[in-house]
């Protein structure tokens, strides 16, 4: 079995979200005082690599603790957008098989930590309802958002939030995930929910 990890590890300094928590650590407890060692920690719920839950963009919808757990996980799908500008429009995706985890590969987490990572392709609206139409309930991009950069509406969250489904961003190392990989997304188990960070992997 051979796991690729697709998450951005979790550091202070790292890239946010304009105007979300900045995160930083502390040394809660030490060996030497305490006879273990802990860390405090402070981020938000949206940090690195991470899920939304559909309560995100709207308060009438499940939060994370409401979703079932099959939701996070499943045979992945990668669409190699590598190259793609602009809008991802329904032409640019293959036919999409129900029930997988459709994970859209930009390369744009080549750009992480620098001022371009920001500038990044997104996911148009109507390609998100083919995304749903087609039965699909999990997607992925390895940006910081599948939303056009500035685009406070988020109207492609919306469209995926009103189905219920989950949406991964910021992943990292696509490029390594084959066919036959099942892709795990599963978040830290925060009650009631926006979205959390998550430790991605694939499995194959």
């Amino acid at each position: 079995m051979t796991l690729v990890d697709l998450s951005h590890p979790i550091t202070p300094g790292m890239p946010v979200w304009p105007g979300d928590p900045e995160v930083s650590t502390s040394v809660a407890a030490t060996i030497g005082s305490h006879g273990y060692n802990l860390l405090a920690l402070h981020l938000g719920s949206q940090t690195g690599t991470h899920v939304d839950a559909p309560f995100h963009v709207d308060e009438a919808l499940p939060t994370l603790d409401q979703l079932p757990l099959e939701r996070f996980t499943g045979p992945a799908w990668v669409v190699d957008l590598r190259g793609h500008v602009g809008a991802i429009r329904p032409d640019d995706l293959p036919d999409l098989p129900a029930g997988s985890v459709l994970l859209l590969h930009t390369g744009w987490s080549a750009h992480w930590g620098t001022e371009r990572y920001g500038d990044h392709p997104w996911l148009d609206p109507h390609t998100a309802r083919e995304i749903v139409a087609a039965g699909i309930r999990t997607v992925g991009i390895d940006a910081p958002s599948i939303d056009r950069p500035g685009d406070t509406a988020l109207p492609s969250h919306h469209v995926l939030a009103r189905a219920g489904a989950v949406i991964a961003e910021n992943l990292t190392n696509l490029d390594a995930v084959p066919d036959g990989a099942v892709a795990w997304l599963l978040p830290l188990p925060l009650a009631g929910a926006d979205g959390a960070p998550v430790r991605a992997v694939a499995v194959f």
